[in-house]
């Protein structure tokens, strides 16, 4: 495989693992129903997509830091919407 190839398979794994969440995002958003979501998980994901980025950052590679700076991003968003739910009770959705 020549150097195009892998920076293909870079790109479509970049796109399909960051595009996988955006649903939970979406949801997220609208709904603000956020108690299915781990405080502790999305804290060390995010964090873990940071680094990521970072890396990418170091090393120059288009595929880590475009695919970890929008993951990093919606990954957030959901991390402080679940602690700005956990932090003000009167604003959880209740189901």
């Amino acid at each position: 495989m020549n150097l195009v190839s892998y920076e293909l398979i870079g790109y479509c794994a970049a796109f399909l693992t960051t595009i996988a969440f955006l649903p939970q995002a979406i949801q997220s958003w609208r709904t603000r129903d956020l108690s299915g979501i781990s405080v502790g998980m999305y804290s060390l994901f995010t964090s873990g997509v940071g680094l990521w980025l970072i890396y990418g950052l170091m090393i120059e590679k288009w595929p880590l830091i475009l695919a970890n700076a929008l993951t990093f991003l919606l990954a957030l968003s959901i991390l402080v919407l679940k602690i700005r739910s956990t932090s003000n009770p009167d604003k959880r959705t209740l189901k």
